[in-house]
């Protein structure tokens, strides 16, 4: 009997929303965590974006676009605290507090480190690089406004009492995921999701290179909005090919490779920056080694938290929708 995407659908339906899938015990803490900050960085991005098209920015003063980053940044947290509370509480989850607390390290915590460790390289070779010991202050007094914004939202999320509504029926053990061909497994399937969005930005990271690490500045922003969408359309778009690709063969273990899909333009990005230091830039000696690549690290850790949201959230919806038909069938 020939399968159809109607009838693989019905057989998948009961284990698409598996039951076991809200058992805390079965979920690997960072999988809850990714989706918190995946939406701080996506939000992070979107004002940038905004406020460089209205022209709040003066393209050549770098220092207030970095501080306005921070600014935003902080000023979006709450958001994270709530959908990490709330998005914990829908898993079943209760310890609400140590979430929170993992949600507000997990990007907070690589990029605090880095920035100690290079601000001492920087204090070692006396260069003006180096932050004063006020601006540090001024990072600590940002510090306090995100744990204070992020804890309100904690406790909003904690408050909503939000509960996960399946679209069909759900049963107590999944089926079993029949075998499958090696193209069809998830480290092909993330390489090839990562690529194509990744030729989309290809060109015009170079220019962002030159300009981030050179003596350029670019301030073509309307022309970085455009590819920063096309990047966004075609990762939503290849996430869902790929979760539909995925059930039609009866996989129902959907969840965690939408984030992986998504996310794996920022490991592309970050071999492109290897790339770029080895053959296309001048620069030498430890401190500028170090500085390259702990912030360049740091941003393509950005890029993979905010595109995970961007697969995950358009595998959902569409996963949802198409399973939703199906009960009002």
């Amino acid at each position: 009997m020939m399968r159809t995407p109607s009838t693989t659908k019905k057989k998948l339906d009961g284990s698409i929303f598996n039951a076991t899938f809200f058992d805390t015990r079965n979920i690997s803490p960072c999988s809850r965590l990714f989706l918190d900050q995946e939406l701080n960085s996506s939000l992070l991005q979107c004002s940038y974006f905004s406020l460089q098209l209205l022209g709040v920015f003066y393209p050549y003063n770098k220092g207030a676009i970095f501080t306005s980053l921070v600014i935003i940044y902080a000023l979006t947290s709450g958001i994270a605290g709530y959908t990490a509370t709330s998005t914990y509480l829908q898993l079943e989850g209760t310890n609400w507090v140590r979430n929170l607390i993992l949600t507000g390290c997990l990007f907070y915590g690589p990029l605090f480190l880095t920035f100690c460790f290079l601000n001492t390289v920087a204090i070692t070779y006396s260069a003006t690089a180096a932050f004063p010991f006020k601006t540090i202050l001024v990072i600590l007094l940002i510090w306090t406004l995100v744990t204070s914004l992020l804890v309100l939202g904690g406790i909003a999320g904690k408050n909503s009492k939000a509960e996960f509504q399946a679209p069909c029926r759900t049963t107590k053990y999944p089926r079993k995921v029949p075998s499958m061909p090696w193209y069809r497994g998830t480290v092909p399937q993330i390489a090839m999701a990562g690529f194509l969005p990744f030729n989309t930005i290809y060109i015009g990271l170079y220019y962002i290179f030159v300009s981030v690490w050179g003596h350029k500045i670019y301030t073509i922003y309307s022309i970085l909005f455009i590819v920063f969408i096309i990047l966004i359309s075609i990762t939503t778009f290849i996430t869902i090919a790929l979760t539909y690709f995925q059930l039609a063969v009866e996989d129902h273990e959907w969840w965690w490779r939408p984030v992986l899909c998504g996310g794996f333009t920022g490991v592309f990005i970050f071999s492109y920056y290897l790339y770029y230091y080895y053959a296309r830039s001048n620069m030498s000696g430890f401190m500028q080694t170090s500085f390259f690549f702990g912030y360049m690290t740091c941003i393509c850790y950005g890029f993979f938290l905010m595109l995970d949201i961007v697969g995950f959230c358009a595998s959902l919806l569409f996963v949802h929708h198409i399973y939703h038909s199906i009960k009002c069938e």
